[in-house]
C-alpha cells in the first residue's frame, strides 16, 4: 500500500521568504513611519505623505503574507505568496526603470543613496531569484494534500469581483497614470500611481490565487496579510485626514471596496481557524 507523499516548501524558497519579509518589514519603517520623510529615507520623495503611508501599510501586510508562508511545511500552504511576490517585483522593477530620473542617485546624503541603490539592487535580484526556486519547488516530487474546508459557491463571486476590480485599477494605474489619478480620492503623481497600482495588481494576483485553491486552509495566509492590509489603509487616512475630502464619494467607494476586502478577510481566516482547531 503506498503512501501519498505531501510536497514540502523547499528551504532554499522558505529561506528568501524570509529574507523578503525582512526587506519589507524595513520599507515598510521608511514609508509608513517616515512617510513625511521620505526625501531622506527612501529611494524617492513621496507626496503627499498618506500615499507614502498607504505604500508603507501594503509593505507590512505583505511581511506578514511572507513570514507566515516561510512558516507552512507543505508548498500547497504557501505557494499563495509567491505569485503574488512575483508579479508585483517585476512590476516594481519596470516602474522604477520608467521612472529612473525621480529616485535619489545624486543625494549627497548616504542614508538616503543607501536606500536608493538598495531599492535598485533588491528589486533587480529578487524576481529571477525567485523564479529560479519556483522551477526548482515546482519540480520538487510530491502532491498537494485534499482539499480540507473548501469555499462555499457564494464565496467565490464576491472574491472574483474583488481580483477583476484590482487588476483592472492596477492596470489603468500602470498604463494610463494620468486619467486614472482622476478617479483615486487623494492626489497622485506618475509614479506613485504607477507603484500603487503594481500592488493593485498583486493583490490581485492574491485573490486569484485563492481562488485557484479554493481551500481556506491553503489561503489563510493572504486572509491574515488582508486583514492587516485594510487596518493599516484606515490608520494612514486617521493620520492624514487633511490629504482628502470626507464628502467626496471617490473616498467612500475606496472605504467601501476596503470594508469589502476586509469582510470577505475575516470569514475566511475564522473558517480557516476553526478548521485547524477541528483537526487538532
Amino acid at each position: 500500500m503506498s503512501t501519498t507523499v505531501i510536497k514540502p516548501l523547499i528551504a532554499p524558497l522558505r529561506f528568501l521568504l524570509v529574507v523578503a519579509g525582512v526587506l519589507v518589514l524595513i520599507s515598510g519603517v521608511q514609508l509608513f513611519i517616515f512617510a513625511e520623510q521620505t526625501d531622506r529615507w527612501f529611494a524617492w520623495t513621496i507626496k503627499p505623505p498618506l500615499t507614502a503611508a498607504f505604500l508603507g501599510g501594503a509593505y507590512w501586510s505583505s511581511m506578514f503574507l511572507e513570514f507566515l508562508a516561510a512558516r507552512e511545511a507543505f508548498w500547497a500552504h504557501a505557494r499563495v505568496a509567491t505569485s503574488a511576490v512575483l508579479t508585483f517585483t517585476v512590476l516594481t522593477l519596470g516602474v522604477s526603470i520608467l521612472h529612473l530620473d525621480r529616485f535619489h542617485f545624486g543625494s549627497q546624503d548616504p542614508v538616503t543613496l543607501t536606500a536608493t541603490w538598495a531599492w535598485f539592487v533588491v528589486y533587480a535580484a529578487v524576481p529571477p531569484l525567485l523564479a529560479t526556486l519556483l522551477v526548482i519547488q515546482w519540480r520538487t516530487p510530491g502532491a498537494d494534500p485534499s482539499l480540507e474546508a473548501p469555499l462555499p459557491a457564494w464565496l467565490w463571486p464576491i472574491i472574483g469581483l474583488q481580483a477583476a476590480a484590482l487588476f483592472t485599477a492596477g492596470a489603468m494605474m500602470l498604463v494610463a497614470p494620468q486619467v486614472f489619478t482622476v478617479l483615486w480620492p487623494w492626489q497622485l503623481t506618475p509614479l506613485t500611481a504607477r507603484a500603487i497600482g503594481a500592488w493593485l495588481i498583486g493583490l490581485s494576483v492574491a485573490a486569484a490565487h485563492v481562488l485557484r485553491e479554493g481551500d481556506f486552509t491553503r489561503v489563510r495566509i493572504v486572509q491574515i496579510s488582508s486583514t492587516v492590509f485594510v487596518i493599516l489603509q484606515v490608520i494612514a487616512l486617521a493620520r492624514y485626514p487633511a490629504e482628502v475630502a470626507w464628502n467626496d464619494p471617490r473616498l467612500w467607494v475606496y472605504a467601501a471596496f476596503l470594508a469589502s476586502i476586509l469582510a470577505v478577510s475575516l470569514y475566511a481566516w475564522r473558517a480557516a481557524s476553526a478548521h485547524r482547531r477541528q483537526a487538532v
